[in-house]
């Protein structure tokens, strides 16, 4: 039987030819057949119907967060991005600000209203803290409008969603870009080694990831960063919206409502300003009361807070309440800036260590020249001072500080700080203020890192290097640094010679703040100084010596007679032993502060006699040891004067004037 070859047609078998097979070819197979030992071949082809397209889902609002019932309509700022993309429905928008000031929250309020306003608008909300979770959200986007191929590995995501955004077919849409620190990943090109690869995020793209952001008429994009450098590197300086602290009303608002309004209203007034209106740290300390009722107040919480540093971190240390953020961005205050902290640190150590060095002072009026002289101190000691070999990274701060000297370098610093909203500076630019739970924090963190010490000990010695004395002719320096030396006041350090610093410092401060009538907060400095310098310098030391004159003095003007006259005594007997009755500090002593002071406190008691007494020796001393002219025998003529003539308010009056007389240089 000679071979025979056949052709099966399509959709035929062996059992006949099936003509009404519509189906779409998608392959093919080839083989042979062996029909009773002739040689069949064929080809055979398969069909099935296509894949349904998906339906188009309707614009929705699509954000990882629920609404807050709770918030507080901070109207200017909400205006504020409404304003601007009404103006622009095109526009990109960055609102920039401090961790923790409210930025998210914003955005979140900002994209359920547009939701309410406009439904036929999409919302979008991207995490873009990183390109991995970037790739991730348009994933979730293009998942929510059902794009084809969506689910192909080999698929560009940033591709398809760039397409169908630009596609103004697809209705309008906002897009929130959220926590976008550092924008480099959006502006770097892929590595030419990874083009191609498709089984890694790079090898996929050709381009910079922000160009698959569209900028088109039908989309407007919503950022939010605490960086000021990464919203410049994606919006103009005209479409930045800077998010602060909540004002005084709207934080009283917050506070009440995450507290339910179960406390009376000037306690509440209190906590949200010791919070400095903080919203994260507002909501922290709501929770943790809420937490803790009915056995805990805010009141309770006050207290604790005002109690200590380490009481204040570990209260703003705590996490807890529905604050909806990112599962990346933590929920206490203090973590979220440390992780800051640490960045700053590792790229700048110079701005860390001026981080350090601020974080001590007064939050408000900190003068660029203590700032600078610092630096300069950094410098000559550069290289005298080895780091600790357990903390290399920190002490590698330490090194770099030398940078604050160079004026770029500070300059430089000054800016990173500024960048993230740590710091700011006044009108003029040679003033700058931090926050006060900013300040907390950095001490914090400086504790953790072991280095809370060194910078204590830096600030001590560079203030009190700058602190005049109380003379009427310094008074304008003294009022600017005297917020600080009470800032000092609270942080006494440990050294015996950063120890000896700090009595000076509060020295001179107790002694400025006396001249100018303050005597409560001169009375508590004074005491301070005298503790210290008799712990560093021993209770006969002439600067121990005058420090307790100065402690008498302000026990004197406060009416506190027993303990002034106490004092004055054992200065008056101590010289005596030390340096002879005719010396000058000891007259000085006799006759200036401790008999006159005792005169005066004696005549207020009633026991006249022996008051006129002592001031008439007084006045002898003083005339004989010093001269006519000068001013001590000129102050205590006068008041004996006054004295014997019953002019009381004229001895109080010669008492103002002349303290100053009876106050001795201090060292």
């Amino acid at each position: 039987m000679a071979d025979q070859t056949s052709t099966v047609s399509t959709g035929a078998n062996a059992f006949g030819t099936i003509s009404n097979n519509h189906g779409a070819v998608i392959g093919s197979a080839s083989g042979t057949a062996h029909v009773i030992g002739t040689q069949t071949s064929y080809s055979n082809y398969y069909y099935y119907h296509p894949v349904r397209p998906e339906t188009p889902p309707s614009p929705s609002c699509s954000i990882p967060f629920r609404r807050d019932l709770d918030f507080v309509d901070r109207k200017t700022l909400l205006d504020q991005i409404l304003e601007k993309y009404s103006a622009a429905p095109a526009a990109w928008i960055a609102l920039v600000g401090l961790g923790g000031v409210g930025k998210s929250q914003l955005a979140i309020e900002h994209c359920y209203r547009t939701a309410e306003r406009s439904p036929e608008t999409w919302v979008f909300w991207a995490h873009a803290s990183n390109a991995a979770r970037l790739e991730q959200s348009y994933q979730d986007i293009a998942d929510r409008v059902k794009l084809a191929d969506r689910k192909d590995p080999q698929a560009n995501v940033f591709k398809l969603v760039y397409d169908w955004m630009r596609d103004n077919r697809n209705g309008k849409w906002i897009l929130v870009l959220d926590n976008v620190d550092d924008a480099s990943f959006l502006l770097e090109a892929p590595s030419a080694s990874c083009v191609g690869q498709t089984n890694s995020l790079e090898g996929k793209r050709s381009q910079p990831l922000i160009t698959y952001i569209p900028q088109c008429q039908n989309g407007s994009v919503l950022i939010t960063t605490r960086r000021r450098s990464a919203a410049l590197q994606l919006v103009e300086q005209r479409d930045i919206i800077a998010v602060e602290p909540m004002d005084k009303s709207d934080a009283l608002a917050l506070l009440q409502k995450k507290l339910g309004q179960q406390d009376s209203s000037e306690e509440v007034i209190e906590l949200a300003a010791v919070l400095e209106f903080m919203p994260l740290a507002i909501v922290q300390a709501a929770a943790y009361i809420s937490q803790r009722r009915p056995r805990y107040s805010v009141q309770q919480y006050l207290e604790d807070f005002r109690r200590s540093d380490r009481k204040r971190t570990s209260l703003l240390d705590c996490e807890g309440g529905q604050l909806r953020r990112d599962w990346e961005a933590k929920n206490s205050i203090i973590i979220t800036w440390h992780i800051s902290f640490d960045y700053i640190r590792r790229i700048r150590p110079s701005a860390a260590s001026l981080l350090a060095l601020m974080s001590f002072y007064d939050r408000q009026g900190i003068p660029e020249a203590l700032l600078r002289s610092c630096a300069e101190e950094e410098v000559s000691k550069q290289g005298q001072d080895k780091p600790d070999n357990n903390d290399d990274d920190w002490a590698e701060g330490e090194d770099n500080a030398s940078q604050l000297s160079a004026s770029n370098g500070f300059e430089d610093d000054v800016l990173m700080l500024r960048d993230y909203s740590f710091i700011s500076v006044n009108i003029n630019g040679t003033l700058f203020e931090m926050h006060g739970l900013v300040q907390l924090a950095t001490r914090k963190w400086l504790d953790v890192h072991g280095k809370l010490e060194k910078w204590k000990q830096q600030f001590i010695s560079n203030l009190c290097a700058a602190f005049p004395t109380g003379n009427f002719e310094n008074w304008v320096v003294c009022q600017a640094l005297f917020p600080h030396a009470m800032s000092a006041a609270a942080h006494r350090p440990e050294k015996p010679g950063s120890l000896r610093d700090w009595g000076s410092l509060l020295y001179r401060a107790a002694w400025y703040a006396l001249e100018i009538g303050n005597w409560v907060e001169g009375g508590i400095l004074s005491v301070q100084a005298m503790e210290a310098r008799k712990k560093t310098l021993g209770q006969d030391h002439e600067d121990t010596l005058w420090s307790m004159e100065m402690v008498g003095n302000a026990y004197r003007l406060r009416g506190q007679w027993d303990g002034a006259e106490e004092l004055f005594m054992q200065v008056m007997e101590t010289r005596k032993k030390k340096l002879g009755a005719d010396h000058p500090d000891t007259l000085t002593s006799m006759a200036n502060l401790a008999m006159a002071n005792l005169a005066f406190t004696r005549k207020m008691q009633g026991r006249d006699t022996e008051a006129i007494k002592l001031m008439t020796q007084c006045v002898q001393l003083t005339r004989h040891c010093l001269g006519a002219s000068h001013p001590y025998h000129i102050s205590s003529s006068k008041t004996l004067a006054g004295w014997e003539a019953e002019e009381v308010d004229l001895l109080i009056d010669l008492n103002h004037l002349h303290r100053g007389c009876y106050i001795r240089c201090i060292r």
